[in-house]
């Protein structure tokens, strides 16, 4: 997965890591592991989603002080012409792996290839990745994440 590297990042969180964080979850906690002691990035369309997320289900006095905390906390990267157009060809790739898969999952997904960090996600579509953080095995992810902070670039 780590052909292309833009940046410098530990961890790329996606709308579900964010959800577990912001719920305070114990999957939630594992995030925040994430979120203080590493570097992480956020791909512009997870902004997108939670947003929505965040005005759909009528909490929209929390969107503005968590956008802030995701702007302070995060390398904010945006789709740009060529992440984009890389991201229509991933989304062809993962779909031999994950037929549902979307657009917005390849974007996120070639995010992470094009940021040099881990993907940190509870999305089903990304259970059987080995390069992915997969929240719902916990352990296996704290392992992870603490793994990636204890080696330097």
């Amino acid at each position: 997965m780590r052909k292309t590297r833009i940046m410098s990042c530990k961890f790329v969180l996606d709308s579900y890591a964010f959800m577990e964080y912001v719920n305070g979850t114990s999957m939630g906690q594992i995030v925040r592991e994430a979120l203080i002691n590493g570097t992480c990035v956020t791909p512009s369309i997870v902004i997108a989603e939670l947003s929505n997320k965040f005005h759909r289900s009528g909490r929209d006095d929390e969107w503005e002080p968590l956008l802030k905390f995701i702007s302070a906390k995060t390398h904010v990267m945006p789709l740009d012409k060529q992440l984009a157009s890389k991201s229509g060809k991933q989304k062809v790739a993962l779909r031999q792996r994950v037929k549902s898969i979307g657009l917005a999952d390849a974007i996120i997904y070639q995010t992470a290839i094009e940021a040099g960090g881990n993907l940190v996600s509870g999305d089903e579509h990304f259970e059987a990745f080995y390069d992915v953080i997969y929240l719902k095995r916990p352990d296996e992810a704290l392992e992870k994440i603490r793994n990636l902070l204890a080696t330097s670039d």
